[in-house]
């Protein structure tokens, strides 16, 4: 097989993979963490043992649609981070980008936080296995993003990943908290987190020959 045949079957695996991910993504925004892969692969118009050839298992999915929405989720932060705004309204933007995706799809979320909900465990289906990387990830991701624009001082890629992780779990605590029970609206769950980080973060200069915070 020569490198063009390998090359165009790499395509079609990769949009066939796209269309599967697809059919799993409108199943997930009807059926919630109940999505199974009986639905999925009846939504794909395919056999289960297809599925599974794909993806392994329930968990194999659910690994493909984390990636997907996560990345997803990252570019927003990341554009809010980059906005040309002061680092207060920024700040604000970051945690309603992150608090809009999850109130714009509250199925999706509950699907990658907590997919157990509604439904038996399926064989090879371990939730915490699955969604923590997913916080890991971004507390990552935040810490990098801090590292490089703050001046934290000593210890500071110590204290970045304090940060980082830090913040990602106060946002997904308070959202899932938030999503379930919508106790005040949106707007004013983001002036109160960023009180609550706001001191520190004001008070950091920005570091030399960085983008800024």
């Amino acid at each position: 097989m020569d490198t063009t045949q390998r090359t165009e079957q790499q395509r079609s695996a990769d949009r066939r993979r796209r269309e599967l991910l697809e059919a799993a993504d409108r199943v997930v925004l009807r059926d919630g963490p109940g999505a199974s892969m009986n639905a999925i692969a009846a939504e794909a118009g395919i056999t289960k043992p297809i599925l599974y050839r794909h993806f392994g298992d329930k968990g194999g999915l659910y690994a493909a649609l984390a990636r997907r929405h996560t990345d997803a989720l990252l570019d927003s932060l990341r554009a809010a981070l980059d906005a040309p705004a002061e680092r207060r309204e920024r700040v604000e933007a970051t945690l309603d980008t992150y608090l809009a995706a999850i109130e714009a799809r509250p199925q999706v979320y509950r699907f990658l936080m907590h997919p157990a909900e509604g439904a038996p465990s399926e064989q090879g289906f371990d939730v915490g296995k699955h969604s923590a990387p997913l916080l890991r990830r971004m507390g990552e991701e935040l810490a990098q993003v801090i590292e490089d624009r703050l001046d934290l001082g000593p210890g500071s890629h110590r204290l970045a990943r304090v940060w980082g992780h830090g913040i990602v779990g106060m946002m997904h605590a308070a959202g899932d908290w938030w999503l379930g029970e919508r106790p005040c609206d949106r707007a004013e769950l983001v002036r109160s987190l960023a009180d609550l980080l706001w001191g520190r973060l004001a008070a950091a200069g920005d570091k030399a020959g960085g983008p800024g915070f």
